[in-house]
Order: C-alpha cells, then sequence, then structure tokens
C-alpha cells in the first residue's frame, strides 16, 4: 500500500522538513525523459517506509520505483550517509501496463545529509519564487478559492476588510486585515494574480481599477455577471482613470462561461485553473513542482 503525503502543495518547504525530519527516506529523480513521459527530466519525489513525498508521475512507473527506494530502505545505513545512486532505465510501453510511449531514467538513492541540505535549498529557492495570488474577499467564493488554491504552487494571500470574513480560511492560507485593499495591490509583488470578490461591488470597483494600473499582473478577474462587468466599465472610464487597453486585460466573469454552476467550489475550481493558465502564460515559475516545472498537459499522464 502506499500511503501519499497530504500536506497542502507537497513541495514546500515546510512540508519538506517535516518528511525529511520524520527519518530515513530515499530520493527517486528523473535523469532522463525521451518521447511523452509523465514528468520532465528533474522531477523528484521522496520515499520512507511507510509513505511519499511528491511523484514522478503515478502508475507502474511510479510503483517500480518505490518498490526500489524501499529495498535500499532496508538494505543498509539509511540515515544520513549520502550513497551512490541505483539508476533505472524504463521503456513507457505495455511490458509495464504504462503506454505513454517514452522513455525515462531514474535515480534512486538514500537521502543522505548533503541530499537533504540540497533538497531543501531547492525547497526554499521554489518557495520564495511562487506568484502571489491575492484574493480579495472572504466569502463563500473567497473560502473556497482559498482551499483550491493552497493546492498549488502559489502563494495566497486572503484580503478583507471585516475581520469576521477571515475566521473560516484554512489555517495554513496567509490572510490580511485592512480597511484600505487598494493598498495591497500597490504593494504586490510583480506577477501578482488579483480576484477580486467582496461583499461590496464599488469596492470590487475601486480594487479592480487599481489592479488594473498594474501593467505588471499576470491576472485581474472580477466575480459577477456581464452586467456587473458593463457596470463597471462604465464607472471605471467616468471615474477609475480607465483605457481600453487596460480594460480589455479584465477577466469577469471569473472562471469563463462554459460551465453555469454557480456553486462557490464550482467558481473557485474553474477560477483556479484560469488563474494557473494566466500565470503560466505569462512566465511565473506556477509550474514548479518537487523537481521543477510540471509537465505539459499532453504528456502529463501515463
Amino acid at each position: 500500500m502506499i500511503v501519499s503525503s497530504t500536506s497542502p502543495m507537497d513541495g514546500s518547504l515546510a512540508a519538506l522538513r517535516a518528511f525529511l525530519a520524520a527519518g530515513p527516506a530515499a530520493l527517486v529523480e528523473v535523469i532522463e525523459a525521451r518521447g511523452s513521459t509523465p514528468r520532465e527530466r528533474g522531477a523528484w519525489m521522496l520515499v520512507s517506509a511507510d509513505t511519499i513525498l511528491g511523484t514522478i508521475g503515478g502508475g507502474q512507473l511510479e510503483f517500480m520505483a518505490i518498490d526500489e527506494a524501499r529495498r535500499m530502505l532496508r538494505g543498509g545505513d539509511a540515515g544520513s550517509v549520502d550513497q551512490e545512486a541505483t539508476k533505472l532505465s524504463v521503456p513507457l510501453g505495455p511490458e509495464i501496463g504504462q503506454c505513454c510511449g517514452g522513455k525515462v531514467g531514474l535515480s534512486v538513492r538514500i537521502a543522505g545529509a548533503a541530499a537533504r541540505r540540497s533538497l531543501l535549498a531547492r525547497a526554499a529557492q521554489d518557495d520564495a519564487a511562487r506568484p502571489h495570488v491575492h484574493v480579495f474577499g472572504g466569502g463563500h467564493v473567497g473560502t473556497a478559492l482559498a482551499a483550491a488554491l493552497r493546492l498549488l504552487p502559489v502563494r495566497t494571500i486572503v484580503v478583507e476588510s471585516r475581520s469576521e470574513a477571515l475566521l473560516g480560511m484554512p489555517g495554513d492560507v496567509e490572510t490580511r486585515l485592512t480597511a484600505v485593499p487598494e493598498e495591497v495591490v500597490r504593494a504586490a509583488a510583480p506577477g501578482s494574480a488579483f480576484l477580486v470578490l467582496t461583499h461590496d461591488h464599488a469596492l470590487d470597483f475601486l480594487i479592480v481599477a487599481e489592479a488594473l494600473r498594474r501593467a505588471d499582473a499576470a491576472y485581474v478577474g472580477m466575480i459577477g455577471s456581464m452586467t456587473k462587468k458593463a457596470t463597471f466599465r462604465s464607472w471605471y472610464f467616468r471615474n477609475g482613470g480607465g483605457t481600453e487597453q487596460a480594460f480589455a486585460r479584465l477577466v469577469s466573469p471569473i472562471g469563463g462561461g462554459a460551465v453555469r454552476d454557480k456553486r462557490p467550489s464550482v467558481i473557485a475550481a474553474l477560477a483556479a485553473a484560469e488563474v494557473m493558465t494566466a500565470l503560466t502564460a505569462h512566465g511565473s515559475p506556477a509550474g514548479a513542482m518537487p523537481g521543477g516545472s510540471g509537465a505539459s498537459a499532453a504528456s502529463r499522464h501515463g
């Protein structure tokens, strides 16, 4: 049986520290990826006696790697010594019941002291490089968005002017209480994403107008109907110093119109996907997972 780590965004520095502190582990890395493969060169996962952290793509390839890693853990000094790696070359064909068609080379070794230091340094670098996603509004959709985004390689900040609206947020999501949310927009890191869904349409308009002034923003989205968007447009050009070029960057409604389900969890899932697409197009490192950037949709599944 494989028990996977359930920590949110399991490539994070905090999750990695906790995993390594729990005891001996083996490191599995993709060192070659030819043709269609479930993960890219540089992807990695950690394996302990009873759990894993990260993934090299799942399927029989991953089962084989886990078996080899646990064989190594049972076979010697798995505490702090860096040992020579075992190399595996695996064609992804019907022989292993995985028909991607490519070929993967793996390195499997005990995660000794040097490997652990290297992994922690890489994770710290990845954490620092994560794009910021600001969610303005802690209502039903805002809470659902926080829950969806916490699983992704982004730094999520929920911004509210009402303290009680932040009480239901997941404990590991950053929150910010402020009477002037627009100041958060002005202070945000370059390449940030802004999702605006407060309890007050007038406040939404002020925040969106400020976000559209950020030419470096990866995404600016506002919840609501096409009527709300039209009302905002009229206000924006009359009172917000708006231009057609800036207005064209606004995504509203968020999550697209293909799915008409208005339940908060559905809107959150669609909007989170929309934000990740925008961050990737903007060139942010949002695809960074354990071992590097995520595989393309065309080759992610084995």
